[in-house]
């Protein structure tokens, strides 16, 4: 079991200092794309939820980051919005690209010289 890495609880020391330092999760950049996707066609979370296949309680978890939802359910969500997993999965990281919160690439070569 030698060089296995645990996945760090959200209660994790490390995941707290990253929240932080302005990192956003990916779970929570992903609820920011499909709550502005509805939002922007001007539907409620309760039709878009029944489409998906999901309570709007859920869906509504999704869209704050507070759920991070399977492939499956993403792919079921996004569907109900017309949207693909690589459609969803691009603007996301088209929103890390653009800086929002993301540690600058000389930030980010510091901490791995220091890791090193």
């Amino acid at each position: 079991m030698r060089g296995v890495v645990p996945f760090p609880s959200p209660d994790d020391a490390r995941v707290r200092r990253a929240a932080r330092r302005g990192e956003p999760l990916w779970r929570q950049l992903l609820g920011q794309q499909l709550r502005r996707e509805r939002t922007a066609r001007a539907e409620r979370l309760a039709d878009v939820a029944r489409r998906a296949g999901v309570s709007p309680q859920y869906l509504s978890e999704v869209e704050r980051g507070r759920k991070e939802p399977s492939s499956e359910m993403l792919a079921a969500i996004g569907g109900a919005l017309d949207l693909t997993l690589l459609d969803l999965t691009s603007r996301v990281r088209d929103q890390l690209a653009a800086g929002s919160g993301a540690p600058s690439s000389t930030s980010r070569q510091a901490e791995l010289r220091l890791a090193a």
